[in-house]
């Protein structure tokens, strides 16, 4: 059971499972802008040029030479855009005193191209 349970990925939001398979896979990403979502529904740009890192049980968004949210794996509530060009992050900022943000990171396009 343990050798099926590996090769598929969770797809329940909820649980432990896919917080950190969705933490394994944006980390490393780089970005090109991050935006954060108010509560009176503007986005306004907050960074540019980062990445997302994870640091043992935390995740760092880090854009702008400063970190923009860290907060715990088992708080993280985290999608991918449907264009696949960026990631919805909403959860408890630990930097800014545990208040809950929104942001929207998009990602830094990239190819290699071989001559």
């Amino acid at each position: 059971m343990g050798l099926f349970k590996n090769l598929f990925k969770s797809k329940n939001p909820n649980s432990k499972r896919y917080r950190r398979d969705m933490a394994k896979h944006l980390d490393g990403r780089s970005l090109k802008c991050v935006l954060e979502k108010k509560e009176d529904g503007i986005e306004e740009v907050i960074g540019h040029s980062g990445a997302i890192i994870v640091k043992g049980d935390e995740i760092l968004v880090y854009a702008s030479q400063d970190v923009l949210l860290r907060t715990k794996i088992v708080d993280l509530s985290a999608w991918e855009l449907l264009s696949l060009e960026g990631v919805v992050i909403t959860a408890p900022d630990l930097e800014h005193g545990g208040q809950v943000r929104q942001l929207i990171a998009y990602y830094k396009y990239w190819r290699n191209v071989e001559n």
